[in-house]
């Protein structure tokens, strides 16, 4: 079994980027970019790594382990004023490292607050994946730059298993271009409106559907149950939740159960899924608190 890939060699696309999960399967090795690791500190690959949130006593080498933030959180958008993203996708939010009690860290290395990330990603040979945040994760307010430094420093910077020391000889914000480069990877393996598509939940303004419909078909694409968020009655946000064996950049992303007390904020009935009906990327709503 693939667990944690970093060696003294430079490692191919193709073994880094492991199988596309089936329901309720794992994800395998999420860094799509070979340039952006030369080296880094070797994790077992015996199988014997404790998944995040498992372990039974500490672990020292924290590049093979994540904590304090096992609890792993992809969290999904379904923008519609204005209208982001494709209309038949939801875009990214962010990847966010929680506690395995649900607490969390934020801001936990001012060091690392890269200013121009689309800059950090270019220069670690992650252009791909800097094409794919510029359809796939925008900001509200138009300034996606602003919104990637933000979710990168408050929540990338939390994550132990792509801090600096655990890459060695590499170019200047590698961590956070892994960050990005993880995130990206693990939102493809989740394709949300999909999902519900298949269980024939498409966004309308002419019908309503109950949270158990949605629970329901989101379940049974993935195998397990996410956070399901709305406002105002409206389907706005789904968060998915992962343990992580190894390191978040080449470790095995494990699916859970969203835990209890955290199903979500949307009313049990009447639940509104808005369609996108116009593209208005440059559009400025009323301001919010980013999360």
């Amino acid at each position: 079994m693939l667990t944690v890939l970093f060696t003294a060699s430079l490692l191919t696309a193709s073994s880094l980027a492991g199988p596309i999960s089936e329901a309720g399967r794992s994800l395998r090795g999420l860094v799509d970019s070979p340039a952006l690791f030369p080296r880094g500190n070797e994790c077992s690959a015996s199988g014997n790594l404790p998944t995040s949130c498992g372990n039974t006593t500490a672990v020292e080498n924290l590049c093979c382990f994540e904590h304090p933030g096992g609890l792993l959180l992809q969290t999904q958008f379904w923008d519609t004023e204005p209208a982001n993203g494709p209309a038949d996708s939801w875009t990214i939010h962010g990847l966010w490292p929680d506690k395995c009690d649900g607490t969390y860290d934020s801001f936990c290395d001012p060091s690392r607050d890269y200013k121009d990330i689309s800059q950090v990603l270019n220069s670690n040979d992650a252009s791909d994946t800097l094409n794919f945040m510029k359809e796939y994760w925008l900001d509200r307010d138009g300034d996606h730059d602003k919104f990637w430094k933000h979710e990168w420093s408050k929540h990338g910077t939390c994550m132990s298993t792509i801090k600096p020391t655990c890459l060695s000889d590499t170019e200047h914000g590698a961590d956070a271009a892994a960050y990005f480069d993880t995130t990206v990877k693990l939102f493809k393996d989740l394709p949300t409106h999909k999902w519900l598509a298949d269980a024939g939940i498409l966004p309308t303004d002419n019908q309503t559907f109950t949270y158990d419909a949605l629970a329901e078909a989101l379940k049974k694409g993935k195998g397990v149950s996410p956070r399901i968020d709305c406002k105002d009655q409206t389907l706005k946000e789904v968060v998915w939740y992962f343990n992580v064996k190894g390191s978040a950049m080449a470790g095995e992303f494990i699916p859970i159960d969203a835990p209890e007390g955290k199903k979500g904020s949307c009313p049990k009935d009447n639940i509104k899924y808005t369609p996108k009906s116009t593209k208005a990327k440059g559009k400025k709503p009323k301001k919010g608190k980013k999360n």
